[in-house]
């Protein structure tokens, strides 16, 4: 909507129909990730007839393995102002930041997008928690940096009725629904400080396309295959036997099932046929599908197997080569990350009383995120030594993944060199002194 447009209850009954219309994609893409899948929905087949339901999540194996990859080692945030970085760190371990990253990349591999939402708690605690786009939604201007003009938290209450929160720039309004299904916007707003919507977009991708929805046909059609096949197992075992040129009674039948033997004697021997009846074997042909299904959600996904046996045998260069398009999408999600990681830090610092410095200073934070992969610490010390003289010391720092928190181990290290310097001093003072004519101070020759 327009910068200048007010936001009525008519335009904000629109926007909610327009998220209402998005739940059920929400809920297939869930379902799709918990295991619920179309093929255990599917209507039941005739009576005695095979009807195995195999379902194989892939779904959540691209979700997990993914952001297993990308954010199975938290993200590092530093700032080049000790005081500030300290802060930094006690507002992240408040709100269990790590786990708020974690399920804010799941949610977004999930549904494409996510929510995290900022408020200041009774104790004048900076307080964040992620937010299911269920329940949530951002409204931006119609400019061409489509920047947030409202955020806007819906629930609904028992008796199905709407009722939520928005959220300006400036301040939150309640808002609910009566009886007669009209949006109604409370008079009273509330100041939060923080300069900008606290409600914070992360996107997977531009297109805010599930992790696994390029795919979501593929993994339908490999349950249907794998399903399918078990039911051919099935039909062996319950194969028909065709006993022709000869009549037997019911007593006779029920011999031949419980006791699995046929012997017949009279008649014309010549012309009694007993055999089974054979299904044709397509068991070549849906072997090939299933690979075939297996080997394109792989690819397509752009996810690597990693429990494939040739995966854990590779190493080097091979490795990399392996994760490279795993790399590519997790490349696009950090960039993506970072934006929204941007944003909310700089709520955080238009709030004077919360860091003490300049609020543009949220623009020296570094984001690090290191991938979850096995690490060679020599060859990362190699690397680093390397760097000794050509970049600072942070920078050579930042390439150790043993390093959680580089400006941590920078204030170790000045720590650790004052006390090297301090018990040196103490050595030299406690050293007696030697004159040029080779006698101590005490007047004794040496």
């Amino acid at each position: 909507m327009g910068k200048d447009e007010e936001l009525t209850s008519d335009i904000l009954r629109d926007f909610i129909n327009q998220h209402k219309a998005r739940l059920p994609r929400y809920n297939r893409l869930m379902d799709m990730y918990q295991g619920k899948h179309p093929i255990l929905k599917q209507e039941n087949k005739e009576l005695h007839k095979p009807d195995n339901r195999i379902m194989v999540n892939f779904a959540k194996y691209i979700v997990d393995t993914l952001n297993g990859y990308f954010m199975g080692n938290p993200v590092k945030t530093d700032h080049p102002v000790p005081t500030v970085a300290d802060k930094m760190r006690t507002i992240a371990k408040r709100n269990s930041q790590n786990d708020n990253n974690a399920e804010l990349a799941k949610m977004c591999s999930i549904y494409g997008h996510a929510y995290e939402f900022l408020w200041i708690d009774d104790e004048v605690n900076n307080r964040v928690t992620y937010m299911d786009p269920h329940e949530a939604f951002i409204i931006y201007d119609d400019s061409i940096a489509q920047e947030p003009l409202y955020g806007v938290h819906i629930l609904q209450d028992d008796e199905g009725r709407l009722y939520g929160t928005i959220y300006s720039t400036t301040d939150e309004r309640d808002f609910s629904e009566n009886d007669k299904g009209e949006i109604v916007i409370g008079a009273e707003s509330t100041e939060h400080y923080f300069g900008d919507v606290p409600l914070v977009e992360y996107i997977e991708n531009e297109e805010r396309q599930s992790a696994f929805e390029n795919v979501e046909s593929l993994i339908n059609a490999y349950n249907k295959a794998l399903s399918e096949k078990a039911n051919d197992v099935d039909y062996f075992a319950d194969a028909y036997l065709a006993i022709l040129g000869v009549d037997l009674d019911e007593d006779t039948l029920k011999s031949i099932r419980d006791n699995r033997i046929i012997n017949l004697k009279d008649g014309d021997m010549s012309k009694i046929v007993v055999e089974f009846l054979d299904k044709p074997n397509a068991d070549t042909t849906q072997e090939n599908l299933i690979d075939r299904l297996e080997k394109l959600i792989f690819q397509i996904s752009m996810v690597s197997n990693i429990s494939d046996e040739n995966f854990g045998t590779s190493s080097g260069i091979s490795l990399k080569f392996k994760l490279q398009s795993m790399e590519n999408v997790a490349l696009m999600k950090e960039r993506k990350f970072n934006n929204g990681m941007i944003r909310r830090f700089k709520m955080m610092f238009a709030i004077p009383t919360n860091f003490g410095v300049d609020k543009e200073s949220y623009l020296d934070i570094d984001y690090i995120f290191t991938r979850n992969i096995p690490n060679n610490i020599a060859e990362e010390a190699e690397t680093a030594g390397k760097l000794a003289g050509i970049t600072s010391k942070r920078t050579q720092l930042a390439v150790l993944s043993a390093v959680d928190n580089v400006q941590d181990e920078l204030d170790q290290i000045d720590k650790e060199s004052e006390e090297q310097a301090k018990n040196s001093f103490n050595r030299d003072m406690m050293t007696p002194f030697v004159s040029s004519e080779g006698v101590d101070e005490d007047g004794q020759e040496e």
